[in-house]
């Protein structure tokens, strides 16, 4: 339990600088979603992604992103609708409805970052670390702008932290065989 307490605290710190003070966009990544409410796990990231809000900052921009990828309805659309209606949310917010993968969640969420001086990206901490490694490939420009998001709380999912923790270990183990085999090739 300890150690994917460690793991996903780490993740979380992973990619990201003390950044400056000035307006900020907060990046809330999607989960698959097949129902036509937002799912637990979209909920809990609409949670993070909100408590990631800096009550200081000039202007925040929501930016709520994902795709119809398991059911008719886009995950930034569920998210939006309960940021809005079950959690009051009234600022600035952009539904990015088209990407299906996390690199095209960074990709397609890139023009509404270009304008910020602070990008905070929420999700589960091993997936949000993936996604700012994505943003340094595309634009790394603004990837100098990342600061951590609130994605990470002691204890928090505590019985599952292990469990996400393995998973982020072993998407990065596959992903850099992959790579290793594509510069034997």
């Amino acid at each position: 339990m300890l150690w994917g307490e460690w793991a996903n605290w780490r993740a979380s710190r992973r990619g990201v600088g003390p950044g400056a003070d000035g307006s900020e966009a907060v990046v809330v990544l999607g989960y698959r979603n097949p129902g036509p409410t937002a799912n637990a796990m979209n909920r809990w990231r609409v949670r993070a992604g909100l408590r990631s809000i800096d009550p200081a900052a000039p202007r925040t921009r929501l930016v709520l992103s994902g795709g119809a990828v398991a059911g008719p309805i886009p995950e930034a659309t569920l998210m939006a609708d309960y940021a809005t209606r079950e959690r009051g949310y009234r600022g600035e917010l952009v539904r990015e409805d088209a990407s299906r993968s996390t690199w095209e969640n960074i990709a397609f969420a890139i023009p509404f970052l270009k304008d910020v001086d602070r990008i905070k990206i929420v999700s589960l901490p091993t997936h949000a670390a993936t996604a700012r490694a994505y943003l340094a490939e595309q634009a790394p420009e603004l990837a100098a702008r990342l600061v951590p998001g609130r994605e990470y709380r002691f204890g928090e999912w505590l019985p599952l932290k292990p469990v996400v923790a393995l998973y982020g270990v072993a998407k990065s183990l596959r992903g850099r065989i992959r790579d290793r085999d594509a510069e034997g090739a």
